[in-house]
């Protein structure tokens, strides 16, 4: 199934890219970009076809996609492309919901300095003020948490009594598990639900600029939430101060709402750091143990978080419940 679905998303992504062939020349074959249970993504030209995954709620997806082209935020998210046969931005292949990008191009993971953490910072401010109109269901940072911890489980049943990973996971509130809504006051705002750095690509389109792909998780959702990855590597050591207060800046200067304007942001993001930490280490056992191998120094460094999160007291770990 995987091997024709891929064939059929490169010639989807194909006749996108290329309505009238490609001329003298023999056009360039489609390339797998990724290949995963949860998105399989092939590329053509300028032309991206991603199948999302089998159990995706279209009608959440639809209404995504529908932010990602919507007034307000040009400049800031990537839109779709219509289907060259019927002009829909959601379609179907092999019983998986099927959209079309244009490429970008992706942060390059061999220059660390010139990681676009302060434009990413920028970002986020804009996306988090934007007045949302229309129906949108719920950001799925914390669900997909929530996944992680529960994949953990599946590839290591039976694991240890007192599990570090675990023993975090159950001191963090409801919220931040995905089981309750998050306190007052912090669900209404326009979220991208799972920001990194390889969510920012530049797009001719866009003159240069960065924008924000990938809305599978956005919605609206507790805006702290999408700063808590850089703010999890910060805690953990793996980014450096100076990097993250450039990001911490960029973002506060943009006029983001997820920490106050100055002082200390650690109050709003210390939850949402937690739960990145957990859902990190939990995606990080599951790979080796299906990988057959130990967690390698960077999966190793969030486990290691992990464990002194366990080590709070209980009213320390159990962050603000309202």
């Amino acid at each position: 199934m995987t091997a024709a679905l891929v064939r059929a998303l490169g010639d989807l992504a194909h006749r996108a890219a290329h309505p009238a062939g490609c001329g003298p020349r023999p056009c360039p074959p489609p390339a797998v970009l990724a290949e995963r249970d949860d998105g399989i993504v092939v590329r053509s030209g300028p032309v991206v076809a991603k199948a999302h995954a089998a159990d995706t709620d279209t009608s959440a997806l639809a209404a995504r996609l529908r932010l990602a082209a919507g007034p307000g935020r040009t400049g800031i998210l990537l839109a779709t492309l219509p289907h060259p046969d019927h002009g829909a931005h959601l379609a179907e292949l092999h019983g998986r919901p099927v959209t079309l990008w244009p490429h970008g191009e992706p942060v390059d993971p061999g220059d660390p300095d010139s990681a676009p953490w302060e434009e990413a910072g920028a970002l986020l401010a804009r996306l988090h003020r934007t007045e949302v109109r229309e129906p949108l269901p719920a950001m799925r940072g914390p669900l997909k948490a929530a996944l992680a911890v529960a994949r953990m489980r599946t590839a290591r049943p039976g694991g240890p009594a007192g599990d570090p990973v675990l023993t975090a996971w159950r001191g963090l509130p409801g919220w931040a598990r995905g089981e309750t809504p998050p306190p007052a006051g912090r669900g209404a705002y326009l979220c991208h639900g799972d920001l990194h750095l390889g969510q920012l690509v530049r797009h001719p389109a866009s003159h240069g600029r960065w924008l924000l792909i990938d809305v599978d998780d956005a919605g609206l959702g507790d805006p702290a939430w999408d700063l808590a990855r850089p703010a999890a590597w910060y805690a953990a050591g793996l980014l450096p101060p100076d990097v993250w207060l450039r990001f911490l800046d960029a973002y506060r200067a943009g006029g983001g709402p997820a920490v106050p304007v100055d002082g200390d942001p650690w109050p709003a993001l210390d939850v949402p750091a937690r739960a990145l930490t957990v859902q990190s280490a939990a995606l990080a056992r599951a790979k080796a143990a299906a990988e057959g191998r130990a967690p390698d120094e960077v999966e190793q460094i969030m486990i290691d978080a992990c464990a002194r999160i366990a080590s709070l007291p209980p009213e320390l770990a159990a962050g603000p419940t309202s």
